[in-house]
């Protein structure tokens, strides 16, 4: 399956005040709308996810899972400023004729959920049964939530918060310090930032796992080893990786993005924007997240009227929302039996 694109209206006025002349979104979708127009499920991704949710979410998206194609009419868009198929850093200037790499404007997680409420409208969804999003995800997926009451009949947020957090930011401002030390990503290149994108991916994965996940999976079994140890061959495979499908300009990008987020900003309090939120909620928190603690989630449970609050034990830390699908798969059963038997 490709991706379809959708032009933004030119040019998209962002928060900031900046203007994104000549936008497109990148999405995909599987299964169809029945007769009622009744069985959309949108999905919002993480950071450097992209459309294809069946590829990056199995277990809980695909044949056989929870949100089958079979039943589910499913969406899944891609965010602006990332690098697959969306308009993001690498993408052409109209105004200079070159690629924007640095230059291009803040985008903050309200402007990412406009695009795709722009999207939402050109595909004449006016109801959408389940919104669902972890992480920069779940992030997006409560503005919206917030900016659109009316549309969504069902919420899930999986590992996020009402506001990113000032360990959040550091976290992220580490990383974007380690892509700017390199000479390639001030110069403007293509593949500008790749070096000091594996050293971003390694500070990343610290909290994105945690202790437990690292002594259990990484621990060497040799107690002679003086060098190449196990943890280490793991940060630089894991850096290897994430060069090979990404690029430092949009992850610079969308962590300013992630840091932008904060739903209170403008709405008088983080308690009064959420207490906005129409959807029926499921709200998951993981016990061994120490990025989107369950603290986070627990001020989100607070505000959200009628929401349903449970935690993922996982030893898998801020991964576990995307690897814990049958944890997950369980709270959304438990979740849905009151509107509908799946």
């Amino acid at each position: 399956m490709k991706d379809q694109l959708f032009e933004l209206p030119s040019p998209f006025l962002l928060e900031s005040g900046e203007e994104l002349p000549g936008a497109h979104v990148a999405f995909r979708t599987w299964g169809r709308l029945n007769e009622a127009r009744d069985n959309v499920v949108w999905v919002c991704h993480a950071l450097t996810a992209n459309a294809d949710v069946l590829a990056w979410w199995p277990g809980l998206f695909g044949p056989g899972c929870f949100f089958d194609p079979a039943d589910w009419f499913i969406v899944c868009a891609n965010v602006l400023g990332s690098c697959y198929g969306s308009t993001g850093p690498t993408d052409t200037n109209p105004a200079t004729g070159r690629p924007y790499y640095q230059a291009f404007p803040l985008l903050t997680i309200r402007d990412l959920a406009a695009a795709h409420e722009a999207l939402r409208q050109d595909l004449g969804l006016t109801r959408i049964h389940t919104l669902i999003g972890g992480s920069l995800g779940g992030q997006q997926a409560l503005e919206w939530a917030v900016q659109q009451p009316e549309v969504f009949e069902h919420l899930v947020v999986i590992a996020t918060n009402a506001r990113h957090s000032a360990w959040g930011i550091a976290f992220n401002e580490a990383q974007r310090l380690a892509i700017a030390a390199d000479p390639s990503y001030q110069a403007g290149q293509p593949d500008g930032g790749d070096e000091g994108l594996r050293a971003a991916r390694a500070v990343a994965l610290l909290s994105y796992r945690g202790y437990e996940a690292y002594a259990s999976s990484q621990t060497d079994p040799d107690d002679s080893r003086l060098l190449g140890h196990r943890a280490s061959s793991y940060q630089r495979y894991q850096g290897d990786k994430l060069v090979a499908r990404f690029n430092a300009y949009s992850y610079v990008a969308l962590s300013h993005s992630m840091d932008s987020h904060h739903l209170g900003r403008g709405r008088g309090d983080i308690a009064t924007a959420l207490s906005g939120i129409r959807a029926r909620t499921l709200l998951l928190g993981i016990t061994s997240d120490v990025l989107f603690p369950l603290s986070e989630q627990q001020e989100l449970a607070r505000h959200i009227p009628g929401v349903m609050y449970a935690e993922l034990d996982s030893r898998y830390g801020h991964d576990g929302f995307l690897l814990e699908t049958a944890g997950i798969t369980h709270f959304l059963e438990l979740f849905y039996v009151p509107t509908f038997a799946h």
